[in-house]
């Protein structure tokens, strides 16, 4: 039986990003998303990003039906085109949980 070799974790990648990303700011790639530690690299165009970790981030209190708060535990999604990418906007990809109220 084969075994499987594991290559990198998986929570912390160096991939293909927008030329407009910095470190600190949501990324999403694909279905995946995560937060840039570097900023995009115009040799690679690529950036560190960490899939896995627990950031500061600004999100705004809305969701598909308008104004909402919210609160510890509540989904975050990445929503493409708003500024910020990050709110409670269902139609959007799902990034991870609040820790705190917004």
């Amino acid at each position: 039986m084969a075994q499987n070799k594991v290559f990198e974790s998986g929570k912390v990648l160096s991939v293909a990003v927008a030329s407009t990303v910095e470190s600190g700011a949501p990324v999403l790639i694909g279905s995946m998303a995560g937060v840039a530690l570097t900023d995009y690299n115009s040799t690679t165009g690529e950036s560190t990003v960490d899939f896995g970790g627990v950031y500061d981030l600004s999100v705004k209190a809305i969701d598909d039906a308008g104004n909402s708060a919210v609160a510890g535990g509540d989904p975050i999604y990445y929503v493409t085109g708003d500024t910020p990418v990050l709110s409670k906007k269902a139609s959007g990809v799902l990034c991870g949980c609040a820790l705190e109220g917004v």
